[in-house]
């Protein structure tokens, strides 16, 4: 089974659906990951009173593979940041931590989602993180407790300082998806997008990470890119076998 990662540069604007359509096209991949908000772009603020989504909008594209996808969702008079997953079966996680400091100002126009869950795919037990979702102690919890084989994380992470001619954020970054990947005996997708926004620049480097904490396949820094990547289910077992035998 193989996923991708569609690091794109989403225009400020609900207008993203043919970008999207374009690299599902460029993919022979079972499922293509974009990034957080990829259908509407990051910096929305008050424009999500208008260009917010319906979920039944979602649930009525059809593709023709799996698709991760992330976009501004009303529902009952709240507005959330949402990843969806269109497939089989469809799924939906509404962000939970949301970042209100600094440049970030999700908290004032987003509602909070209530928890994290695990679901069914093709790939297995599989669960969905937003960006900042992954920096609590929670989100290391439950895939240490609930072992998903795919864990898929979407993002719109902006570019801090260097470090040793690397970005610290993607420092930091690799450190957490790398001990999600090892405690949960399963592969994450991380995928980042590119561009810039209101002052901001997006710096890429999605990447995938298999479950002994490696680096399997990463896009480039700053640019959009198309990065596919074959699953091995074996690799899987045996990590959650070692698991299961430390337990």
């Amino acid at each position: 089974m193989k996923i991708a990662l569609a690091q794109i540069r989403p225009k400020l604007s609900p207008d993203n659906l043919d970008k999207h359509k374009s690299f599902i096209k460029k993919s022979s991949a079972d499922l293509i990951i974009f990034p957080e908000l990829s259908m509407n772009g990051y910096k929305v603020k008050d424009a999500l009173l208008e260009d917010s989504f319906s979920e039944e909008y979602f649930r009525n594209l059809k593709f023709d593979k799996d698709v991760v996808l992330g976009a501004a969702i009303k529902d009952d008079g709240k507005i959330y940041n949402s990843a969806l997953y269109l497939g089989e079966n469809f799924h939906r996680h509404n962000k939970v931590f949301l970042p209100t400091y600094g440049v970030f100002e999700e908290g004032r126009f987003f509602f909070r989602g209530k928890e994290f869950s695990c679901f069914d795919t093709k790939f297995g037990k599989t669960a969905m993180f937003i960006c900042e979702d992954v920096f609590s102690g929670d989100a290391i919890k439950f895939v240490s407790s609930n072992k998903p084989d795919l864990i898929i994380v979407i993002s719109a992470s902006p570019a801090r300082e260097f470090k040793d001619n690397k970005l610290l954020i993607e420092e930091q970054w690799e450190a957490i998806l790398k001990n999600m990947a090892i405690v949960s005996g399963g592969y994450v997708a991380f995928c980042n997008r590119v561009g810039f926004e209101d002052g901001l620049g997006f710096w890429g480097k999605s990447k995938v990470i298999n479950p002994k904490g490696e680096i399997e396949i990463e896009a480039k820094y700053f640019d959009e890119d198309l990065v596919e990547c074959e699953l091995n289910h074996h690799l899987t077992f045996t990590q959650k076998y070692f698991l299961r035998k430390e337990v």
